[in-house]
């Protein structure tokens, strides 16, 4: 990452994509999320380096199969979410101005803490592709109840709380490794890729499939690709630009309508 104020040809180079663009879709990733304080995952002070049983809970294997690993992980909760108190930055706030210039086709994002949501982003156009820590889906029958609902649970004795419908594992409404993604969501996803002028990618690695295939999607399709991620990721060989500095800084600027 270098600082933005050394990125200037950079930064002009991707605002001049994003000016020229009609249909904008957008793939963020945990980098637009760290500056709110959300620690990535596999970094140095990354949420799974520092707790390796957290990246235990999210493989649905061990959390299917260890009751102690559930129960531990549901009183990790009820104490505080890792994402309570953390706002939207200026990244999510660019995304939004985007939004509201009309170029925004859809905003796909691997984040499951709901800051696009929260920064304003409107439903319609949000895809969120790994899910969500906002709802609980029980593992058998699929029923979705509100988050703050099980924590009282929890609160109140509940060490694994089980679905009220039909007694099921539940565990956040997120995609945990060995589970697929919402197969409607990847379709609107690729679709939306085929169909955008620019593809606008933000704070992800582009290393974590299949979501990470709307990249070449949308360049196949004749979609310019526009980058901008603290580290080299695999795609920047065939972007229009790339723009390695802080998301929160570089962001505003390249979408600002003037």
């Amino acid at each position: 990452m270098r600082p933005v104020e050394e990125l200037g040809d950079e930064i002009a180079a991707a605002r001049a994509v994003l000016r020229a663009a009609r249909q904008v879709v957008v793939l963020t990733g945990a980098g637009i999320s760290t500056d709110s304080g959300i620690p990535d995952f596999r970094g140095p002070q990354g949420l799974w380096t520092k707790n390796p049983e957290a990246e235990k809970t999210a493989t649905l294997s061990h959390y299917v199969s260890d009751p102690e690993l559930r129960k531990r992980n549901w009183q990790r909760l009820a104490e505080g979410s890792m994402w309570e108190g953390k706002a939207p930055n200026p990244g999510h706030r660019a995304l939004v101005e985007l939004e509201r210039q009309g170029k925004l086709h859809t905003l796909i994002t691997q984040n499951v803490d709901g800051l696009h949501r929260a920064a304003g982003t409107s439903e319609a156009r949000l895809v969120e592709i790994h899910g969500t820590t906002s709802k609980v889906r029980c593992l058998d029958c699929g029923d979705t109840a509100p988050m703050e609902h099980a924590l009282e649970r929890v609160r109140a004795g509940e060490a694994d709380p089980p679905c009220r419908l039909c007694g099921g594992v539940l565990k956040s409404a997120t995609i945990s490794f060995g589970q697929n993604l919402v197969a409607a969501d990847l379709h609107r996803s690729e679709q939306a890729a085929m169909a955008c002028d620019v593809m606008l990618s933000v704070g992800s690695t582009l290393t974590v499939y299949p979501i990470a295939n709307v990249i070449p999607i949308a360049h196949e399709s004749g979609a310019r690709v526009v980058i901008v991620n603290a580290e080299p990721t695999p795609f920047d060989g065939l972007a229009a630009a790339v723009v390695p500095a802080s998301i929160s800084e570089a962001l505003p600027p390249i979408v600002a309508a003037d």
